[in-house]
């Protein structure tokens, strides 16, 4: 059994509490116990769980991993003590607000021999495997994906970063991209942010990617995707999953500690989001140029 302590009690902490209190039967899940969580609030317990100090959890033998479940702008702070520490980190994207940030992490979990493991439930969602299924052995002319979203609290990073779940669709759709232009549009009197990046495939197909938040703006996904003799306007829907995707992500992880995961997917997993932290940082650079 491997003990684990989640930092941050918000939806998604307390979400990584409850699930591995109550895993899902048969999974790798089972194999990790909540053992305590940290607060910056003095909550005494929470499901029964008791609140411990970051102190406590690096030192205690019996905490093998961690949950970084805060804000944006703390997570690679908090990834680096645990990891410094030798214990494995589960972190909600993204791990860091820079590409340097991230690679050193990556460099320190292997050098400690830990799972680092960024978690990215949009990857997750029946909707988009649906959308996966369609796009995939078809030939792609360009295409565009525009999010738009309420405003963001102090903290969350440069759109490019805060919205890498949507750049890691784009590649995990159609490969290696590279970033060609950037603006960044703010108005800071009704609280409107526009990133629009311009990318390119492989092979040389456009695709613009589009983060776009205000307050009272409605979270939705916007695609259009040309494809020869076929064109994708609309992310296709699909039933619900049985299992939850946070609970999917648990099983993963779970599964990358037991050595369920073979070291050259775990290669590849890392190539991918250090791929997609360089297109976000380029793409801030080129936003502030």
């Amino acid at each position: 059994m491997l003990g684990a302590v989640v930092v941050g009690v918000g939806t998604a902490g307390a979400v990584r509490i409850r699930d591995m209190v109550t895993p899902l039967a048969g999974s790798a899940a089972e194999k990790l116990t909540v053992r305590g969580f940290i607060s910056r609030r003095n909550l005494e317990a929470h499901q029964d769980v008791k609140q411990i100090s970051v102190e406590e959890a690096v030192n205690r033998e019996d905490i093998h991993a961690a949950f970084v479940c805060t804000e944006n702008d703390s997570h690679a702070d908090l990834v680096r003590v645990f990891l410094q520490a030798g214990k494995h980190v589960c972190v909600e994207y993204p791990m860091a607000l820079s590409y340097q940030a991230a690679a050193e992490l990556c460099d320190l979990a292997q050098k400690k021999g830990v799972i680092l493991h960024e978690e990215h439930i949009e990857l997750l969602t029946e909707d988009y495997k649906q959308l996966k299924k369609e796009v995939e052995g078809k030939t792609l002319l360009e295409g565009s994906l525009h999010f738009t979203g309420g405003a963001l609290k102090p903290g969350f990073g440069f759109p490019a970063f805060s919205g890498i779940a949507r750049l890691c669709w784009l590649v995990d759709l159609f490969g290696k991209l590279s970033v060609t232009a950037a603006t960044f549009e703010q108005d800071a009197e009704k609280g409107h942010t526009k990133m629009t990046a311009q990318l390119l495939t492989s092979d040389s197909r456009p695709l613009m990617w589009i983060e776009e938040r205000q307050a009272g703006l409605p979270r939705t996904k916007k695609v259009n995707f040309v494809f020869d003799g076929f064109t994708l306007t609309q992310i296709p829907s699909a039933p619900r999953g049985t299992v939850g995707l946070f609970m999917q992500d648990l099983i993963h992880f779970a599964a990358k500690l037991s050595g369920e995961v073979s070291s050259e997917e775990l290669d590849r997993e890392r190539v991918r989001i250090l791929h997609c932290f360089g297109l976000a940082q380029k793409i801030q650079e080129l936003c502030s140029s």
